[in-house]
């Protein structure tokens, strides 16, 4: 489970750190996400869970007319999004909740996330306080992860660490996974206020390491963050060290010359506010 103290505190730090790495992961989902976004005019845009901005700041330069809003509850990461977007005059990156968040003169017709909307405490009422202050017919475009057996890297480097040092949790717990089921997906949408709703999987390749030692950069990559990070951090030396070699090894099975690339599972799913 990643709670709001998680992205507050130490995942939110190493995660703005990372921003390089992370957004390389994701760039075979993120084109086909701002495709989808982009595919009709934006006047104005909420990117949900901003992190360090990449959708946000994709979305402003191509579309120069839009007003473009980036939230994220991660100080570090909305501290990277505007050092990032200190060159465009039509993006702004605010610390705040998009659960609860609102602004008078700004009603978004694009709402679009990349993997941040798993993460609400209360997922109806938050979809609730977006779609009550969308334009009328906005569009909800955002990305999750699928089922992690769609995903078997996540489950595999999990196994690499001692049993019971991730604690179980529900599976409509906050975290990665948390929107994986399109059914509780749907409902939560449509409870809302969402309609319209519609799900296209996308498989990608999940990009964890590159160069010429493209598992080192890899191994350094999941040693900085996700949940086996954190739960490697903590374990003593012998542990930790067992833990590295056995990722070390897997992650040089599924290595190709300078690259280092997982099979990734995600919906894109889109909705239109009532």
């Amino acid at each position: 489970m990643t709670d709001r103290n998680d992205w507050e505190g130490r995942a939110g730090r190493k995660w703005a750190e990372e921003w390089r790495r992370t957004d390389r992961s994701f760039v075979g989902l993120t084109d086909r996400l701002l495709a989808r976004a982009s595919a009709r005019p934006i006047a104005q845009a909420l990117d949900v869970g901003c992190g360090a901005g990449e959708l946000a700041l994709a979305i402003a330069r191509g579309h120069h007319e839009a007003e473009v809003i980036g939230l994220d509850i991660s100080e570090p990461l909305i501290e990277a999004a505007r050092d990032r977007a200190a060159h465009l005059a039509n993006v702004t990156f605010l610390l705040a909740d998009a659960g609860d968040w609102r602004a008078s003169q700004f009603a978004p017709d694009l709402i679009v996330s990349r993997h941040g909307v798993m993460f609400f405490a209360d997922p109806v009422a938050a979809f609730a306080n977006l779609a009550e202050g969308a334009a009328a017919n906005a569009r909800l475009v955002f990305s999750c992860f699928r089922d992690r057996s769609e995903n078997p890297w996540a489950e595999r480097i999990a196994s690499f660490l001692p049993t019971g040092t991730i604690p179980d949790t529900p599976p409509d717990a906050p975290g990665p996974f948390a929107f994986a089921d399109r059914d509780r997906v749907e409902r939560i949408l449509s409870a809302a206020g969402w309609s319209e709703i519609a799900f296209e999987p996308v498989d990608f390749a999940y990009v964890a390491g590159l160069g010429e030692d493209a598992v080192q950069d890899a191994l350094s990559y999941f040693l900085a963050i996700g949940p086996a990070a954190a739960a490697a951090a903590d374990l003593d030396d012998g542990a930790r060290a067992n833990f590295i070699g056995k990722l070390r090894r897997y992650l040089g099975n599924n290595a190709q010359g300078s690259l280092v690339a997982l099979p990734g599972a995600a919906w894109i799913v889109s909705a239109r506010a009532r």
